[in-house]
């Protein structure tokens, strides 16, 4: 084996090792957000009925506090993505399960809301579809960075239809926001997977490596998190 072909073999053992440590973040950080989500749904309620809603239930979900709940993980979104050159690797990995953490109480009113049964059956099915696509987008020899503007743009539009459709309250245009997200996010998984392996360098110190793989696995958990949202619009049954 010539000096090349050495260090050809050295990226690659390395690369894997990257995308390992960011699909491990990502898979620990989606543990740790249902467990949290779980553990808040069952203190929150007695006898799984939104109608017996505990103290504590009144207080995330009936009260002004839920927008805090709602909005907290945007929060430590900005703050870990804008701040994650300040932090040591430490903090921010920190800051990573913190939000995953708040993430679980955020999304804690889907098992209220949706029955337990199709909350499972959409997660593999999001996981299936996740997996599918970050391969295609990590072997692909295709420059995926035209469709990511093209996702990126569709994202802003869903954004400020969402924020519209708090005050029209469209089932019409909730089903569409739900339908063009699953491919917006869809898409996004690919080129995200892309840019990760793209960002790679063999020759980054530890510190900023494990920033690297901390802020690629915050993209791809974002992703599977509101394409796992969007799907259980569309597919998931809602309690009686």
């Amino acid at each position: 084996m010539n000096r090349a072909e050495a260090l050809s073999a050295d990226i690659d053992a390395g690369l894997r090792a990257h995308m390992l440590k960011v699909y491990n973040y990502m898979a620990s950080g989606l543990a740790l957000t249902g467990i949290v989500a779980y553990a808040v749904a069952q203190m929150a309620v007695e006898s799984w009925s939104p109608l017996a809603l505990t103290d504590l239930g009144m207080t995330l979900y009936a009260s002004p506090l839920k927008w805090v709940v709602m909005l907290a993980p945007l929060a430590f979104v900005f703050g870990l993505s804008m701040g994650i050159n300040r932090m040591s690797y430490a903090t921010a990995q920190m800051v990573f399960w913190a939000y995953a953490a708040v993430m679980g109480l955020s999304l804690s009113s889907i098992l209220l809301v949706f029955t337990g049964e199709s909350v499972a059956r959409v997660f593999f099915i999001t996981a299936g579809m996740f997996a599918a696509t970050s391969l295609y987008g990590y072997t692909t020899k295709r420059d995926l960075s035209r469709l990511g503007s093209f996702m990126f743009m569709g994202l802003i539009g869903i954004i400020i239809a969402s924020v519209v459709n708090i005050f029209v309250g469209s089932t019409a245009l909730q089903f569409a926001i739900s339908v063009i997200g699953v491919i917006v996010f869809t898409g996004l998984t690919a080129w995200d997977t892309q840019r990760i392996k793209e960002l790679y360098v063999e020759l980054d110190g530890s510190e900023i490596a494990g920033k690297k793989a901390l802020m690629g696995a915050l993209s791809l958990y974002l992703n599977f998190i509101n394409m796992f949202v969007m799907l259980l619009q569309l597919f998931g049954t809602q309690r009686e």
